[in-house]
This record gives structure tokens, C-alpha cells and sequence, in this order.
């Protein structure tokens, strides 16, 4: 039997690379090795690139450290492949209307062409790379001879078309354009349909998240949670370092807070918030999670503000003025998330303990499964602020305003990482490092903050956090709940707060009064 000849296609080699970026640091352990000068223009049947190509998508189960996870892609949305799909068959507006309205005199005159002219942006596996722990074997890459400016994509010789199947590994990954090559999933548009293709080719995993982030974040603005969620991938240690300058330094800080929060047993956040910013209900439950993208927008809006120095404003615990790298306190970000830790755990056990009304009417309501059994439904319920964005930035603010305007009693700077039992390896432990922060948490409970947590948890336990949508309100009560509905309420839910502590009696009430004083509220 003869053999069979592979299939070729021609591809434009395009070398695109200045000098400026060889000073760019590249590093392999980071997944940012050092790309290829070039790479490839190529147009391919649509049937048969959709064959030849594998997609890897970023998933959060099973509490994977979000550095951990190597892949790029966001989850795949059925509904938008499908509307692509008829956009192809019959252009716009025709791809958005019913089978009624299609049939309706004069429909036809809206039928036009459906062109997919944007690239589709793949990465070309070099040999022995692996995929979710398989292998690539010789018989499923696809190879790249060149000769002159001018190269061919050498199909695998087993490749038989549409319906080809790799043996383990697909050889072409998709970096940017999954959707609209997944409308042909179960479209066979023939072979007069081709796909402009950009191929790189052995392009590290940290490179396909920068051009994903590149191509979508700002024309097509993908949800900002799953874009945080790329940080990892995207950063280097230097910008957790940094403070000043652009806002992706603390954008950087909040989101590996934001991790530690997620993914640290001892969190009360543990597995409990949205990673993904993905619309369904997690975990099989109709309660709300915030999501990533509102956590890192609180922190830096609270403990990771960036403030004026001379100002009488409280700044964040976690921030530095304005031209600043040196943060207010000098802790390492294992430290800092074992404090934001400690201080959830302070206001839930508080909670936990509270026999207030607003706690009891919200226990009252059993028709909404929680996360575990064991959850309490008035930190946890669907009806608390606590699971809302307005209610976590609440929180966020009454301890780092409280906290920022008692600092010097509290000797917050006193609190050294030598005093951590496991802090003698290593100055700055990153935030998602579970021993360091396990360590930080027990030194912690030791410090003279410790206590004071647990006062304002005591504090914030007998306000109403029950939102206005809460079964049993009287009308009254459901107005005045209402304000922290919309950007608004995060503005009157702080002012609130910190007139609710101020009315307690005590060191976090004489704190509270001075927020508000230097606030002028």
C-alpha cells in the first residue's frame, strides 16, 4: 500500500521583531521563555482547522493556585459558537432573528454574506511538548518547513480530513478565536470556506495569556474576573514588588490577595468566591458568590489605596502615597492576607455567635441550599450583604479605616516577619504560599490587632445586613435597605458603618469617630 502524502499549505513567513525587546526578561520557569522572531500567515478550510486544533480552558475547580493553571482560554459559551455559526449561513441581521421573522415577506432582501475576516490565532506545538500531562507524538505534529520568505504547514500524514483524530495531542492550539471556530462544530461549510490563520509556532503558555489579554481585554472586553484570573500568567515578581506608577501594580497585589482569600482552608472566603466571574451558580447552589473582579476592585479601593501623604484621609493599610513603593505598613503579602483573613474570621465568628434579630429572621429562611450545611445563613445566605459587593467592600473599609486610624496603638509596625515562626527562609513569601500564611495567621492571633479585630467583629455582628430583598421586611425597613442597592451604596454602606461603630463604646468607637471626622461625614 503506497503511502500516503501529507498535505502542505503555503504560509507567509512574517519576522516581526524589534532589538528593543532582547531586554525584555524572558523566563522559561515563568512560561515566558523567549519567542521566535516571526510567525506565520496561512489561510485553512475552516472544517479542517477546526480537525487539527485542540482548545486548553482555564477552569477554577478543585482550588488549582491560579498559577498553576497553564491554560489560556475562557469557557466555552454554546449559545455564542451557535450565533456565529448563523452569522456565517446568513450574515447580520438575519443571524439574530427567528424562524418566523425569517419567513416574513421581504426577509430575503436581509440575507448577506457572513465573513470571518479577523485571524484565528493558533500556536504550532513543537515536539515533545505536552498538554494536560500527554505527550505530543511524532505522528500528530504538525511540521514547518521554510525555504526563503516563503513556508509550508506539513500536515500530519494520517491527517484525512474533518473528521481526523489525533493519536494523543491535537497539534495546533487554539490562542485567540475558539468561538468562531467552534461555530463549525457540527457545520461542515465545504472547502470554499478557508480561515486566515496567524500560527505561532512552540510560543510559551505566559505569551498566548499576553495575546489573549492583548487581543480581548480592550476591544472586546471579556468579564474583568477571568482577566484578573490571567494575572498570574501575566505578571512578573517585580510588578508584586512595586506599588507606584501604573495601576496594574495594585491591580497585581489585590488579585493574589484575592487568590490567598479563595484559596487558603482557613479563609472564610474559602472557595467562595467567583473566580471566573462565570454567570451560573457555583457549586450547585443558589447562593450569589462575589466575584473577583468586584474583590479586587474593593481592595483597591481600601487596603491597597494609593493616597496623599500629607493628606488627613485614611489610607490603606496595604497602599503607599502616591510616587511610592514602600508601603504604609512594611509586611510581606503572606502577612497581609493572613490579616484579611483573621479579620473575616473575627466578623463571621461574631456573626456566628449573634443572636440579633436581623441574624435570626435571615436563619429563619431554609428554602436556598448554602455551600456546606454547616454555613451560616446570615454571613452566608443569599439575603446577606455579605455575599453582595456593596456588603464586602463594607467590611473592607470599616477594618482598614479603623485599623489605619489606630495604627500606632496597635503597634501594626512592630509586627515583624521574624516574629513568624516559618519567616526565616524567605522575606517575601507570596500571598498564596499556605504554610506562610498559616504561619502569619497563628503570630497574628498573638498581636495586640488580634483583639481589636475581634471587637470590630463584635461591633459590625448587631448591624442589619440583611439585604432589601430579604423575606419578612416591612416596608420601611425594605427602603432603607434599598440605599446600598447600585454604585451608590457602597458610598452610604461605609458612611453607615462607621456611624454604627462610632455609637459602640471603646477604642474601635474612638476610632470610627475619627474616620469620620478626617471623612467629614
Amino acid at each position: 500500500m503506497a503511502k500516503q502524502t501529507a498535505k502542505r499549505i503555503p504560509a507567509l513567513k512574517v519576522d516581526q521583531w524589534l532589538s528593543l525587546w532582547d531586554k525584555v526578561k524572558y523566563d522559561p520557569k515563568a512560561r515566558q521563555s523567549k519567542p521566535q522572531p516571526h510567525f506565520y500567515l496561512c489561510s485553512i478550510a475552516a472544517r479542517e482547522l477546526k480537525a487539527l486544533t485542540g482548545v486548553y480552558r482555564r477552569s477554577a475547580r478543585g482550588g488549582r493556585p491560579r498559577a498553576l493553571d497553564p491554560n489560556v482560554q475562557r469557557g466555552h459559551e454554546e449559545e455564542r459558537s451557535a450565533t456565529i455559526r448563523e452569522f456565517v449561513k446568513y450574515g447580520w441581521p438575519w443571524c439574530e432573528m427567528g424562524q418566523s421573522k425569517r419567513q416574513a415577506k421581504g426577509a430575503e432582501d436581509l440575507r448577506k454574506p457572513g465573513w470571518l475576516p479577523t485571524a484565528i490565532l493558533v500556536n504550532v506545538l513543537e515536539p515533545d511538548a505536552e498538554r494536560n500531562g500527554r505527550k505530543i507524538p511524532k505522528e500528530d505534529l504538525v511540521a514547518i518547513e521554510e525555504s526563503g520568505g516563503i513556508a509550508e504547514l506539513v500536515l500530519p500524514s494520517s491527517f484525512s480530513g474533518a473528521d481526523w483524530q489525533p493519536k494523543a495531542v491535537y497539534p495546533l492550539e487554539v490562542i485567540d478565536g475558539q468561538h468562531r471556530l467552534w461555530a463549525f462544530e457540527d457545520y461542515d461549510p465545504g472547502t470554499g470556506l478557508e480561515l486566515p490563520v496567524v500560527a505561532f509556532h512552540g510560543l510559551d503558555r505566559g505569551w498566548q495569556a499576553y495575546l489573549f489579554w492583548s487581543v480581548n481585554i480592550t476591544p472586546k472586553r471579556i468579564n474583568r474576573s477571568l482577566a484578573f484570573d490571567l494575572y498570574p500568567l501575566l505578571r512578573r515578581v517585580e510588578w508584586l514588588e512595586r506599588f507606584a506608577g501604573h495601576s496594574i501594580y495594585r491591580e497585581t497585589r489585590s488579585q493574589e490577595l484575592v487568590e490567598a482569600l479563595w484559596s487558603h482552608p482557613e479563609s472564610p472566603w474559602y472557595q467562595r468566591i467567583n473566580m471566573l466571574g462565570e454567570t451560573k451558580r457555583l457549586r450547585g447552589s443558589d447562593v450569589p458568590m462575589v466575584s473577583q473582579a468586584a474583590w479586587v476592585r474593593s481592595l483597591m479601593a481600601t487596603f491597597v489605596k494609593e493616597w496623599v501623604e500629607s493628606g488627613q484621609r485614611p489610607g490603606g493599610l496595604f497602599g503607599a502615597p502616591r510616587s511610592a513603593d514602600d508601603t504604609f505598613l512594611p509586611w510581606n503579602r503572606a502577612m497581609q492576607a493572613a490579616f484579611l483573613i483573621q479579620a473575616g474570621l473575627s466578623v463571621q465568628d461574631r456573626i456566628r455567635r449573634s443572636n440579633a434579630a436581623w441574624a435570626r429572621e435571615l436563619r429563619k429562611h431554609t428554602d436556598k441550599p448554602l455551600f456546606d450545611d454547616s454555613d451560616d445563613r446570615a454571613f452566608y445566605g443569599q439575603h446577606s450583604l455579605l455575599t453582595t459587593d456593596q456588603g464586602v467592600r463594607g467590611l473592607l473599609h470599616t477594618v482598614n479605616d479603623l485599623c489605619y486610624a489606630d495604627e500606632q496603638r496597635l503597634k501594626l509596625r512592630d509586627w515583624q516577619w521574624e516574629d513568624v515562626e516559618a519567616g526565616k527562609k524567605a522575606t517575601q513569601p507570596a500571598a498564596t504560599e499556605e504554610q506562610a500564611v498559616s504561619a502569619a495567621l497563628a503570630s497574628l492571633k498573638k498581636q495586640p490587632v488580634a483583639e481589636f479585630l475581634d471587637v470590630i467583629g463584635e461591633g459590625l455582628a448587631d448591624y442589619d445586613w440583611r439585604t432589601s430583598s430579604a423575606p419578612g421586611l416591612d416596608q420601611p425597613v425594605r427602603l432603607q435597605q434599598a440605599v446600598f442597592r447600585g454604585s451608590s451604596g457602597y458610598r452610604e454602606l461605609r458612611t453607615q458603618l462607621l456611624r454604627h461603630m462610632a455609637s459602640k463604646t471603646g477604642r474601635a468607637a474612638q476610632a470610627a469617630k475619627a474616620v469620620q471626622k478626617a471623612l467629614k461625614l
